[in-house]
């Protein structure tokens, strides 16, 4: 009896620490930019977000973090590493060229919130691109565009895209002014733009740029 007691009680520690770890996880993640401003805006109610560049599992690592999410996403493959549980939790799916400005499929007036996380840089139109997307925002909607800069020009090259120029299909380098004047120009507030500075991604930068060295 005190042998299987022990191990029934370690075997609940162990489930315990890892409940807590995953814990810590999911709130470094809503710290990350991305989500940091739906955790801001939303929390856990109940909100519609069109993902543009909805690969790599992102419709299953949002709605983990936000299970009321009604969650929409477009891509140019719908297989870019992503797999049944992702359709699964998507409302919609949109397979298409960007490039080619045909949203009519995509409700207009609709989204809480539009994210488009390093998708315009390798976007030749992009400007167009936010243009003909904004109308499909709810009033007091909001768009969060994260891409790289010209700053990224002079930062040391490295696997995973440091520099603008790692990544090959990189075509145009845009600015915080082009863009705030597209998104005022068409009755947008800016409530932030500039350098996002992700400190758990700084502090751990140089053991990346070290790794990268090394290899």
């Amino acid at each position: 009896m005190m042998n299987n007691w022990q191990k029934h009680s370690h075997n609940y520690r162990k489930h315990s620490e890892t409940t807590k770890f995953v814990t810590m996880l999911d709130f470094f993640r809503k710290r990350t930019p991305k989500f940091d401003y739906l955790q801001r805006s939303f929390g856990q109610k109940k909100f519609s977000l069109l993902d543009v560049g909805a690969g790599n599992h992102s419709a299953s690592k949002t709605k983990k973090l936000f299970p009321h999410c009604e969650y929409y996403g477009i891509d140019l493959n719908r297989h870019f590493n992503n797999d049944e549980s992702d359709f699964t939790a998507m409302k919609a799916f949109y397979e298409m060229d960007l490039t080619r400005l045909q949203f009519e499929i995509i409700p207009d007036d609709h989204f809480d919130f539009i994210r488009m996380t390093h998708i315009i840089e390798h976007l030749f139109n992009g400007d167009e691109v936010i243009k003909n997307l904004l109308p499909k925002l709810k009033k007091e909607g909001f768009i969060y565009i994260e891409y790289p800069g010209d700053k990224s020009t002079n930062l040391p090259s490295m696997n995973g895209t440091l520099n603008f120029y790692d990544d090959p299909t990189h075509v145009r380098i845009y600015s915080v002014k082009e863009l705030t004047a597209l998104l005022t120009n068409h009755n947008c507030s800016i409530l932030s733009s500039g350098t996002r500075r992700n400190w758990v991604f700084l502090t751990a930068m140089p053991f990346r740029i070290i790794g990268n060295m090394l290899k």
